[in-house]
């Protein structure tokens, strides 16, 4: 019988110094593997979020006993990420890091958003070799210095031109990336894995070379007794926006249908850098409400009421938890043709994909008034959630990734030894003496 397991996660944001859903989801795997008696270290990085942030969270999140926080804090505050985004070295954080590793014997270090701790992170080390290292690609940080494939800040990127585009970001050059340092690091880690296909597609396409494994987001299932019980958070009937409010998420593009059919809402539940903008620009239309930030109970209320789920993504999505999220609550989404979103609906058949405004027009009004057209769809969307995006389904794949690069890498599986043991290595060569 196997014994539980130590993780390490090594991830620059997680909650609540984070963001966007691939924090989210990191949490939620940390907090699945400990409540399955596995014990589960977490390192994130509290200069990072502050850079972006300026401040404190306002909101708390709670962890389960088997996971311990190490929330890397430096006296240089800001200018510890800016070293690692500018030059590639983990340096100053390298030590804290470190000192993780040695003190406890981990089985797994597992890599999450990396990129304010530079591309040097994944040659870091323990002290000891019968442990595997993976690394999941949330975002396209290792081909685009950007993270989102977002060209020049204005649209998806049809072919690299990385130092223009940076400087259109208003970001400073990763000079790193022009000295082959990424392609000198990446053999450290065992196994990379991508929450979709379309995502590891575009690495091979911008030139990254190791092999990527498949694995899918999951969310947990839904209290059962509060989603039978509950009454609609909304007076009249209402489609949903769920996610950050900034330019790549193309919210905007949303009014002009809204503005030419007013029997339904729209309402926008998250915050972001655009949302003065957004409000300014949807000030016209009387049936666009925003919501601002939303517990994650009062969210699932509005999804699970919602007519659908609008994913309206300029960018190339890797996999929205918006779409996972709207299918375990049986409502169908409405997605841009682009990126992740088109893999998430096809293989679910759980929402309309549309390319144009004309097209997300018809959909909304197809939604709103054929209730059967509705409900179909929305069982499909929940019927691919059991087959695939369960939390079950999501530790079954990743307990047999875990398995099959132990092997690959030490020719067995530690953890299902009777007694716990190290690899005994031969002993390198002595070098020749000058």
């Amino acid at each position: 019988m196997a014994r539980p397991l130590r993780f390490c996660f090594l991830t620059i944001f997680y909650p609540p110094y984070s963001f966007g859903g691939d924090a989210i989801f990191v949490w939620r795997l940390a907090n699945a593997l400990a409540e399955r008696g596995h014990e589960v270290d977490v390192i994130h990085c509290v200069d990072s979020y502050k850079v972006l942030a300026k401040s404190e969270p306002n909101q708390s999140i709670a962890n389960h006993s088997n996971v311990t926080l190490h929330s890397l804090r430096n006296r240089l505050g800001f200018l510890s990420p800016l070293v690692a985004q500018q030059v590639g070295i983990t340096w100053p954080k390298t030590d804290a890091i470190l000192e993780i590793f040695y003190g406890k014997k981990f089985d797994v270090i597992h890599y999450h958003n990396t990129s304010l701790f530079g591309p040097r992170v994944l040659q870091l080390e323990p002290d000891y070799r019968d442990f595997i290292k993976l690394y999941t690609s949330h975002e396209h940080w290792l081909v685009c210095p950007m993270h989102v494939l977002w060209k020049n800040n204005d649209r998806v990127c049809d072919k690299p031109d990385c130092f223009r585009c940076t400087l259109k970001f208003r970001r400073p050059p990763q000079w790193w990336r022009y000295t082959g340092l990424l392609e000198k690091c990446v053999p450290a880690v065992d196994t990379f894995v991508s929450p979709s296909r379309f995502t590891r597609q575009k690495h091979h396409e911008r030139g990254f070379q190791p092999s990527m494994e498949v694995l899918p987001y999951f969310v947990p299932a839904l209290d059962e007794a509060a989603s039978s019980s509950s009454a609609s958070p909304h007076p009249r009937p209402y489609f949903l926006y769920v996610g950050r409010l900034e330019k790549i998420k193309g919210v905007e593009t949303m009014f002009p249908a809204f503005r030419r059919y007013p029997d339904a809402d729209l309402l926008i539940a998250g915050t972001g850098t655009w949302d003065e903008l957004l409000r300014q620009q949807a000030a016209d239309a009387a049936n666009v409400r925003f919501l601002g930030k939303l517990t994650q109970e009062a969210l699932q209320d509005y999804v699970r009421h919602c007519v659908a789920v609008i994913v309206p993504s300029l960018c190339y999505e890797v996999f929205p938890i918006t779409f996972l999220e709207a299918c375990r609550a049986g409502t169908p989404s409405i997605a841009r043709d682009i990126g992740g979103l088109t893999e998430m609906v096809e293989q679910s058949q759980g929402g309309i994909l549309y390319q144009n405004d004309e097209e997300l027009l018809a959909a909304i009004q197809r939604l709103h008034t054929d209730p059967a057209l509705r409900h179909q769809i929305g069982e499909r969307a929940y019927r691919a959630y059991v087959e695939r995006w369960t939390e079950k389904v999501h530790m079954d794949a990743y307990f047999r990734l875990l398995e099959e690069t132990a092997r690959r890498k030490l020719g067995f599986i530690p953890w299902e030894q009777p007694a716990r043991r190290s690899l005994q290595f031969p002993e390198a060569p002595a070098k020749p003496v000058a």
